[in-house]
């Protein structure tokens, strides 16, 4: 449904240009949403996803170890969205203290992610409210290391910005200028606790409504995305945070990009949704159908070391701690696992043996070990189109 546009414009001077700003209309859009017959079916098919994915999780014997890579992938892939180069083992061997294979900048930049994502469901979990005040705060921490550092951490910009190009007057997009962000994040606060709006709606919503309002100099897109998983979790639609959407956004950007465009323009929210609902389905499908191969590959492990019959218990506990980092070197093991160093590469030596385990490095000291099949099934989806 086109209802025009979703605000109007502001011209502003900024860096010597004078162009003009968009500043949106509150949530929820006027006239209502029309959720016809097919976006309500998907709607419904959607939470029916999404309860299937919790459902696959719960089969787990260990979850917490799953969501502690699951994790460490969508900062991955979110922060792939923004340009840097780092993927999942780069990070594994950044954590581990080790060299990775792309610059260090992109690396702090994702490790910096896995941190606000988890600080930002902890404090949920805490019964700190979804509000302006968590937002600040989990971008203070995304941008509490590395360059994002002089971009004022944790604080709505001052300032005006531009997305796209190389100045204001040819860029793509020009968000509200920074005292009427102020007043269209309040309204956007208002909108987020309104209880009669279905939450995978409400996060659809928010998602643009943030990315429309820019409301920091840096890290929009990657606290845009970690809003809708917090949306969900807040409201216990996902029992467990499995569900990240930056793969399916990055895959279809050009679309995501029209799309975001075109609500601004026309209002037209329901063709949003109906691609906002797709990319749900899509997304827990996949992910249901990893943690589905995840679980089939380590049973299929488990039942090769439980054959090894002396060594057996201490190979199990070097497989688990494996889970938790695929990439690893004997000292690291050693600490989870509160074994021995010999009792340590015993264990490795027989889980190489089985073609669980191999060395990377080819050295005599110094060695990692990786759970190839293991991170080959996290890594799935990690080869995004540019």
């Amino acid at each position: 449904m086109k209802r025009g546009i979703q605000g109007h414009y502001e011209t502003v001077s900024t860096v010597g240009e004078r162009v003009k700003a968009f500043i949106p209309s509150p949530l929820p859009p006027i006239p209502s949403l029309e959720l016809s017959g097919v976006i309500q079916k998907k709607l419904d098919t959607a939470y029916h996803s999404l309860g299937r994915l919790d459902a696959a999780a719960e089969l787990l014997p260990d979850v917490g170890l799953l969501l502690y890579m699951f994790i460490r992938k969508e900062a991955v892939l979110s922060s792939m969205i923004e340009g840097t180069q780092s993927s999942l083992s780069d990070l594994l061997l950044f954590e581990l203290d080790e060299v990775p294979g792309v610059p260090l900048d992109d690396v702090q930049e994702v490790s910096n992610y896995v941190s606000v994502m988890n600080y930002g469901l902890r404090r949920l979990n805490e019964g700190f409210p979804l509000s302006l005040c968590l937002i600040r705060e989990i971008h203070g921490e995304l941008l509490s290391k590395g360059r994002g550092s002089l971009q004022t951490p944790g604080e709505f910009r001052r300032s005006q910005n531009w997305i796209g190009g190389t100045r204001p007057d040819n860029a793509i997009f020009v968000p509200p200028p920074a005292d009427a962000a102020i007043q269209c994040l309040n309204e956007l606060e208002v909108f987020l606790h309104d209880d009669e709006i279905p939450v995978l709606i409400k996060a659809a919503l928010a998602h643009v409504q943030f990315e429309t309002i820019h409301p920091f100099l840096d890290g929009n897109g990657r606290v845009g995305r970690l809003l809708i998983t917090l949306l969900l979790c807040n409201a216990e639609v996902l029992k467990q945070p499995l569900l990240y959407l930056s793969y399916y956004f990055k895959s279809h950007r050009r679309f995501y990009y029209e799309l975001l465009n075109d609500i601004r323009d026309t209002g037209d929210w329901e063709r949003w949704l109906d691609f906002f609902l797709d990319a749900v389905i899509e997304t827990a499908r996949q992910s249901n159908e990893i943690i589905l191969a995840i679980d089939k590959q380590i049973k299929e492990d488990r039942k090769k070391i439980s054959s090894l019959g002396r060594g057996s218990q201490s190979a199990a506990q070097v497989h688990q701690a494996m889970r938790q980092r695929p990439i690893i070197d004997a000292g690291t093991l050693c600490c989870l696992t509160q074994l021995s160093n010999a009792t340590v590469n015993a264990a490795l030596a027989r889980l190489e043996k089985l073609n669980i385990v191999e060395e990377t490095t080819g050295n005599k000291r110094n060695r990692l070990f990786c759970y190839s099949s293991y991170l080959q099934l996290l890594n799935q989806e990690m080869d995004l189109p540019k």
